[in-house]
């Protein structure tokens, strides 16, 4: 397993739906900025600087999975913890917890590839063993 961050999210009134509980495309952009903030917070600099240093232009996403348990509603205060479930050669899978307090609300596995330009193209590349180590 890998070091575990997370970030805090109030839900704001924009976040809902008219039924006012959280639309759900909106928990997957959480899931995607704790997925950033995850590698800033490992210590990896900024994926602008990676390009410009190494050519790695970021982890996009391959695949994603989401499970839904409770609604959230405007002005909760929720919290985002992410680490990477598993290491793979040219993949990882990071897993998300959703919670308000002690409630888990959502959770997400999302397949994701450190890739580089080749020929105008992103390709995946190896996970470098070098920023994976400042994950574990």
């Amino acid at each position: 397993m890998s070091r575990s961050t997370h970030i805090e999210v109030t839900v704001q009134w924009g976040d809902c739906d008219p039924a006012d509980i959280v639309f759900f495309p909106n928990f997957n952009r959480w899931m995607d900025a704790s997925s950033q903030s995850f590698f800033i917070q490992c210590g990896l600099p900024r994926w602008r600087e990676l390009e410009n240093t190494r050519g790695i232009v970021g982890t996009p996403l391959l695949e994603i999975n989401t499970k839904f348990y409770k609604p959230a509603t405007y002005g909760d205060a929720l919290v985002v913890h992410t680490h990477v479930q598993e290491w793979r050669p040219k993949v990882f899978i990071q897993h998300h917890r959703i919670v308000r307090g002690e409630l888990l609300l959502c959770e997400g596995w999302e397949t994701r590839a450190f890739v580089q330009r080749v020929d105008g193209r992103l390709k995946a590349i190896a996970v470098p063993e070098d920023l994976k180590a400042l994950c574990v």
